[in-house]
Parts: structure tokens; sequence; C-alpha cells
């Protein structure tokens, strides 16, 4: 028993064993009911290891959050600057998805659990979320907007979520459903920043346009 300890051990830092315990707990037997002694245990670390590692749950999703940052930065390509931006942030949601993929079970129990932690929630998105968003931006090779980079981020963070959500319900194994609603959640920012370069008469321009159209497609019901 104690010589397959230490080949578990040797097999994998701490703190990834941590993470992959806690998201193998959470499928099994949901977030909130998963405790820190139950995940040192799988991880087989003393309690005393753990509270070093991570002094919470909620540190464990900030730890889960920055081993993704850090697969993806990891195949991070500079030549990519020179793709279309949609193309380039397409390419980074979709890796990070699939760094994501052993959690799938785990983190559909935390997305389901983990909104009636607000105080965990709202911590989680002003640190590691709020930080991972912008080495996504920097993956993406995709300049801060300056003083209206906190829009650029909350932007980015919706489009990430909305795709997220459709990404833990997705069981096709081509990821269909994911690419088309991260295509289409891509193509609303992109026209809204082209709006936004045009300045208020074109913004104001696209508003009226889009009017219009929804003007149509009820007439259309209508008749």
């Amino acid at each position: 028993m104690a010589a397959r300890k230490i080949s578990r051990k040797a097999a994998a830092a701490p703190e990834t064993r941590v993470v992959r315990a806690a998201m193998s707990l959470a499928a099994v037997q949901g977030w909130r009911d998963t405790s820190m002694a139950d995940i040192a245990d799988a991880a087989e670390l003393d309690l005393a290891e753990m509270r070093g590692l991570f002094p919470s749950k909620t540190a464990i999703l900030g730890g889960l959050i920055r081993q993704t940052d850090g697969i993806v930065l990891a195949g991070s390509d500079g030549d990519i600057s020179s793709e279309p931006l949609r193309d380039r942030l397409f390419d980074v949601i979709m890796r990070r998805l699939d760094a994501l993929a052993p959690y799938r079970e785990g983190l559909a129990a935390v997305a389901r659990e983990l909104p009636r932690d607000p105080a965990a929630l709202a911590c989680l998105a002003a640190g590691p979320g709020r930080r991972s968003l912008q080495w996504m931006l920097e993956a993406a090779r995709i300049q801060p907007w300056g003083l209206a980079a906190p829009l650029q981020l909350k932007g980015l963070g919706l489009v990430y979520l909305s795709v997220f959500r459709v990404w833990l319900n997705d069981d096709g194994e081509d990821l269909a459903k994911t690419m088309a609603a991260l295509d289409k959640a891509l193509g609303r920012v992109e026209n809204l920043m082209g709006a936004l370069r045009r300045g208020p008469k074109g913004f104001r321009r696209r508003n009226d346009q889009e009017e219009e159209e929804e003007e149509e497609d009820a007439a259309v019901g209508e008749a």
C-alpha cells in the first residue's frame, strides 16, 4: 500500500492531485457535500498539507482556473496575431474548454451549486476569474482597451460563460453545439466592436437596423 501511494504521489504535483480529487468527488456526491477532508483523503494528503496548498474549496476552484490558464498559455503561438480577432478568440476559448474536458462532470456540479454561495462566486469573479480573462486576451494577442478595459473584460466574460453553459451539456464528440454557440456569440461581439469603432452614429445606425429587422420579423409572423 505504501509503495502504491508513493507512486501515485510521484505521478502528479500535489496541487494537481487536489484539483482532480475535488472535481471527481463533486461529480459523484456534489460540490456542497464534498468536504476538504474528503478531498485531502482522495488526494492522499494529510489536512496540514491540504491547508498549506488550498485553505478552502473556493481556493481549489481558483487553482483549477490557474491550472487551465497555464495550459492555454502554453499552447499560445505568437503567429496567431496575424489571424482575424474572431478566430483568435475562438481558438483560445476552445483550447480552454478542451483543457477543462477531464473535469466536465465535476464542473457541472459546481455550476449547479456555486450560485448558492454568492460570497465564493464573487471572490472567484473578482480574483482568479478576472485575471483569467486578462490572460485569455493576452493569449489571443488582443490589446486592452485602456479606460474601457473593464467593459472589454465583461464582454469576454459574458461570451465565455454563455458558451461554457452550452459546453457542459454538449454530448457530441465534435462539440458542434458548443462551437456554433461560440461562433454566434463572437459574431455579436464583432458587430458591437464595429459599431463602437464607427462611433455613436454608427452605434445608433446599428440599433435602428436591428429594430427594423425585428419589426419586419414581427410583420412576417403576423402575416
